[in-house]
């Protein structure tokens, strides 16, 4: 139950260094070990976080790596280069970026788009709390010495910046009287719905600081020392009848509690809940930090509310906690998600409140709970708003479990049975959709099937599998399957450049078998075969597959179970009515007329042994079907005419199983065979030979005609030494000096065979036509055997072989146990050989030579650690090389040109560039209009209207105005910022253009004066002349204008309504035609500014250049000369 806190990433291991040199393709610098695909949610998941806009999930690991999951079959993974856990995850909403911490303390901002880490910072103490501003790029960081910092991530120079700006402990520690330097911070909250300017910081001895950053000051505190607060205590028992009754009792406990999990409790910010190591939950009222200043003489009372899921004495730590809002309890319900605070032992549950405090919080009370029966430990949890229901309040819920369990909750069910008083739940669940289901059903055995451009049925196959998408879609439509993650972009597909088609096909442990196209990353389902096949009865119908073969030429799919049944499919339907052949080990047949339904249908059915099929081949060009039992018996059928040819047993005495199986057939055009020679016999195409092998190391070479043994020998000279498989390829044209030396002296065919009908225990026919015995010598000498042990590789000749030789071409000791391998192709020449050993190393040899490439491990490419059987899933071709852990598939690549079939256009991209624009846009719309309509029902029309999807209860993206106000607030240390009484007061002045007076000359009339005032003012009339200048006469002109010959009065006087009215009021009947003029002679007037407004800028531009190259001239001029000169 405490794996989220306790549980450790799994050991490292380091990748091998050893690389040798080689030939051709065989070159170390080829060998480039990577993850081309994945799917599923890794066995280690530990952290999950959720992408509001973008609607993405991330799956945080224990072992460094991040999945990240959209709509469509989209997926992604992210490697960090440290294989160590994260313990914080979060979206940077809607900017293609998410930010962890790994358990090491380094910040890693990763970009979604190119999949890689952006930028990194190792932080040198421990980092306990970590949360990022909604809808930005600045993060707090809280350290375990009490501290928290402000970090911001630069898109443009992808780069983590280090802010001046924290929250200085000291002061909050002369505040509380206790010092903080060694309390951790467990938990940094950014209020909803804020302009960033505070935070709330919960310490681990129980201390909660609500901060102010743009005032530098502590808006609250609130923690177990407060006496004045008193505690209502309100249970919610599981096994107590009064679950819903609310105890009154109040208690003043002052002991100190250490803080486990905060979250906040309402959409303003004025509740936040607290969880606590002791297994209590505390409702805390910090709504006076909102009121205004006269509140603030209010007596602190009934703010606190205790709510206790048990009665026990001692319980689980409060592990997990998140609140939201419910409008089916009401419109002031809620529910809390709480794990843990239950009594010790109890079940692994986690617990749904309804919760209901419409009275106020002191009313708080429980209106009832639920508990959710959960698939393994519990791990992590997010709630993200439901686009799907018809009343847009429901929320779905994803829970993450151990072991990579990811399941989906409708909360409008949870809803209902809490309702109906409910106290436990399994069901209502949905599991998280595997594009590739590996554990239910339970996957056993896996192929990769590869179609090229030439082959005939190619356009057929390409019809048939768009078809069955498109049919599937509809199904899906129709029975109402929604998923909420719709993020990221599908990949595009260049259908007129497609030259190849992959399949994927997987069988089960039911006895179902699934197709998927693997032409592009995103693979999609094409079909899903049931077990069941019409008008047979067996009790063996849903015996586990294991062994599954495809034809590329008949498009035919062979299916071997645990039974001894092998059933055939065929992709392509040609009627309506089929025939069905039943085939049994008696040989008899039972014809059918089958329906065919959507699906592929079973066209054949044979019923030969009742041993587990080991092993499945085509050959012929899919005329014929090799089958080897775990019995060490083999089949070999014939699918045109639904027959057997020969059924023959490998070893009499000791039987073994058939592990591999190769058929290689006459060619006129690969053996260099005459024409005319091939002509005369017209079975020449059917003739050739069955190269088996069993687990023991006993090859037989058959005849794929009629069953003659050719060759028979026991391969290894240790008997305990176990065959793992075998190929055989053609012969090189060129050899080492090694492989010539050991090679026999040359024989005739006919010498050939008569060697190989003294070592058979049959013998091939004497009638054998000459055409038989070139083809079969043709064969032999043109090909190679390389036979794969647990601990030795060992390359021969196949004439070697059948001359009983005991020489090898190249044998080569393996130090660890091998358990699969298979051959990569680049060219009919060239090739290499993968080998995969029981402790999850890869090695990469050449051919023939057999030297190792380069050296690898599951470990160090996909973080996987071995698992048993896990070879049986393991399948490759083209190069790829899919592999199956959990619940989890992947694709790697070894070699650098193995990348051919998938171009980097083809993949989905994680992050919607167009989404992103057209939300910035909308947030960045103009201040009024957000205040009309509200910033957050724009933005959640908006993505109702761009995706069809709405979410209500999402933390709109800050707008532009708010981040530079952040910028403002953290560019300077606390404390530090600039005063407000150093601003210029000019700053904040606006002028218009038409306040813009131009000083023209002014033209003075002469002031009449009076007779009296002539006679009083005669004798000095003369001094006043002389004393008067220019400037006195311009100030008494303006004082003149300024008052509007008021007179020597220096107080304004206010003028009545009439004055008003006659001045600016105008009739009705020149109203509209005044009106005009008036503009138009505003116009006029606004026109000569302007233009007055251009010649004064010239001349004072002109003024300034003239005193600029007069202030060089002089300078010139007085740089030579001496101090007494001056």
């Amino acid at each position: 139950m405490f794996s989220r806190f306790f549980q450790k990433p799994p050991p490292q291991q380091s990748p091998h260094a050893q690389q040798e040199a080689g030939k051709g393709i065989s070159k170390s610098a080829d060998f480039d070990p990577r993850v081309v695909l994945h799917f599923g949610v890794p066995s280690t998941a530990s952290i999950l976080a959720f992408d509001r806009v973008q609607r993405l999930l991330a799956v945080g690991t224990l072992d460094g790596r991040i999945k990240v999951f959209g709509g469509d079959n989209i997926e992604g993974i992210l490697y960090s280069s440290k294989h160590t856990a994260f313990k914080n995850l979060e979206f940077l909403d809607n900017q293609g970026f998410l930010a962890s911490v790994s358990s090491r303390n380094e910040i890693q901002i990763w970009d979604l788009e190119s999949r890689q880490i952006a930028s990194a910072l190792q932080w040198e103490s421990t980092i306990t709390a970590f949360s990022v501003i909604y809808g930005t790029s600045y993060m707090y960081i809280g350290s375990e010495h009490g501290m928290v910092y402000v970090l911001k991530f630069d898109a443009e120079s992808r780069k983590i910046d280090i802010l001046p700006y924290y929250v200085p402990t000291n002061v909050i520690s002369d505040a509380v009287g206790i010092s903080l330097d060694q309390i951790s911070v467990i938990r940094v909250l950014h209020p909803p719905y804020s302009n960033g300017n505070r935070l709330l910081m919960a310490y681990e001895n129980g201390l909660i600081v609500l901060w102010d950053s743009s005032e530098d000051k502590i808006v609250q505190i609130r923690g177990q020392k407060d006496t004045e607060l008193k505690i209502e205590r309100v249970t919610s028992y599981s096994n107590d009848p009064k679950d819903d009754s609310s105890d009154n009792k109040l208690d003043n406990e002052e002991e100190d509690k250490e803080i486990s999990c905060v979250s906040w409790a309402s959409n303003d910010g004025s509740v936040v809940v607290v969880g606590y190591v002791d297994g209590d939950i505390m409702f805390w009222d910090l709504s006076n930090a909102y009121s205004s200043s006269n509140h603030q003489s209010q007596k602190l009372s009934n703010n606190v509310v205790k709510l206790q899921l048990s009665s026990a004495v001692r319980r689980l730590p409060i592990i997990f906690l998140h609140w939201c809002a419910n409008k089916s309890f009401g419109n002031n319900g809620s529910q809390l998600f709480v794990y843990g605070g239950d009594e010790i032992g109890s079940e692994e549950v986690l617990t749904v409140l309804g919760l209901d405090w419409s009275s106020g919080l002191k009313s708080i009370k429980c209106t009832g709970r639920i508990n959710i029966a959960l698939n393994g430990s519990f791990a992590d949890m997010v709630l993200l708003s439901s686009d799907y229901h018809a009343a847009g309040t429901g929320n779905m819920i994803f829970v993450l479990t151990n072991s990579g369990q990811l399941d989906l909750y409708d909360n409008n069910c949870l809803s209902s049975l809490m309702s109906k008083q409910e106290k436990k739940t399994t069901s209502h669940t949905l599991q998280y959709p595997m594009v590739i289901p590996t554990l239910e059903p339970y996957m056993t055995t896996a192929t990769l099937a590869v179609i090229d451009h030439d082959v005939k049925t190619f356009r057929d196959l390409s019809q048939v599998l768009v078809a069955a998408k498109q049919h599937l879609v509809q199904n899906q439509t129709s029975m109402g399957i929604k998923w909420p993650l719709t993020g990221g972009v599908p990949g595009q597909l260049f259908k007129e450049d497609d030259h190849i088609i992959q399949i994927y096909i997987a069988g089960y442990r039911d006895g179902s078998v699934r197709i998927w196209d693997a032409t592009y990353p995103a693979l999609s389902l094409v079909y899903n075969i049931k077990c069941e096949v019409n008008d047979v009865n067996s009790d063996s119908a849903s015996a586990s597959v294991s062994a599954l073969d495809f034809c590329p030429d008949t498009l035919h799919l062979a299916v071997g179970d645990e039974s001894g049944i092998v059933r055939l499919y065929g992709l392509i339907q040609s009627s309506s009515e089929t025939t069905f052949h039943f085939v049994t080990e008696k040989g008899t047949e039972v014809v059918h007329n089958k329906h065919q339904g959507d699906v592929p249908h079973c066209t054949v059915l044979f019923s030969l042994q009742t041993s587990v099929v080991c092993t499945l081949q085509f050959a012929n060009h899919g005329g014929k079907l090799a089958v080897g039992y775990e019995n060490g018996q083999v089949a070999m059928l014939d699918i045109n005419t639904s027959s057997v040819l020969f059924l023959m047993k490998t070893e009499p005495d000791s039987p073994s199983a058939v592990i591999s199986l190769t058929a290689k057939f006459s060619d006129s055009c690969s053996l260099n065979i005459p024409q005319q020679s091939v002509s005369d016999n017209s079975d020449s195409s059917e003739k050739g030979l069955l190269f088996i092998i069993t687990r023991d190391a006993n090859l037989l070479v058959v005849d794929t005609s009629n069953g003659n043994m050719v060759c028979s020998r026991s391969m290894s000279v240790n008997a305990k030494l176990n065959a793992v498989s075998m190929y055989v390829t053609d012969g090189f044209s060129e050899l080492s000096t090694e492989t010539e030396s050991l090679k026999s002296p040359q024989k005739s065919d006919s010498g050939i065979q008569d060697n190989v009908q003294s070592e058979d225990a049959k013998v091939v026919d004497e009638t054998a036509t000459t055409v038989e015995t070139s083809y079969f010598g043709e064969i032999v000498s043109n090909s190679l055997i390389l036979i794969c042990y647990e601990t030795e590789l060992s390359l021969h000749t196949l004439k070697s072989v059948i001359e009983d030789s005991s020489k090898c071409i190249k044998k080569v000791n393996l130090v660890e146990k091998c358990c699969w391998t298979t051959i990569i192709k680049k060219h009919e020449k060239e090739c290499v050989l993968v080998v995969l050993y029981q402790t999850g190393g890869i090695e990469v040899r050449s051919i023939p030579t057999l030297e190792v490439l380069g050296e690898s491990s599951l470990m160090s490419v996909l973080r996987w650690n071995w698992t048993n059987d896990m070879e049986k899933t393991i399948c490759s071709s083209n190069g790829q090389i899919i592999l199956v852990n959990g619940n989890e598939i992947a694709s790697i690549s070894l070699l650098t040109w193995q990348n051919e079939f998938w171009i980097p256009e083809s993949f989905p991209c994680l992050h919607d560039k167009v989404l992103q624009a057209a939300v910035d846009v909308t947030v960045s719309q103009s201040p009024s209009q957000n205040e009309r309509q509200g910033t957050t029902s724009v933005f959640a029309n908006f993505v109702k209207n761009f995706t069809g999807k709405a979410d209500p209860n999402a933390n709109q993206p800050a707008h532009p105005n708010i981040l530079e106000n952040l910028d403002q607030l953290f560019s300077n240390p606390p404390f530090l910022k600039p005063s407000s009484g150093t601003v210029d007061p000019l700053d904040d002045l606006e002028l218009d253009l038409d306040d813009i007076h131009i000083d023209e000359p002014i033209v003075l009339s002469p002031i009449q004066k009076s007779d009296d005032d002539k006679r009083d003012k005669g004798k000095t009339a003369d001094k006043q002349k002389t004393d008067i200048d220019k400037k006195d006469k311009g100030k008494a002109t303006d004082r003149e204008k300024l008052f509007e010959d008021a007179g020597t009065d220096s107080k304004p006087r206010a003028r009545t309504a009439d004055e008003v009215k006659a001045k600016y009021r105008k009739t009705e009947a020149n109203d509209a035609a005044a009106a005009a003029s008036l503009a138009k002679q505003k116009l006029l007037e606004r026109q000569e500014k302007l233009a007055l407004l251009n010649e004064r800028t010239e001349e004072l531009a002109n003024g300034a250049e003239d005193f600029a190259s007069m202030a060089k001239e002089l300078a010139r001029r007085m740089e030579n000369r001496k101090w007494w000169q001056l």
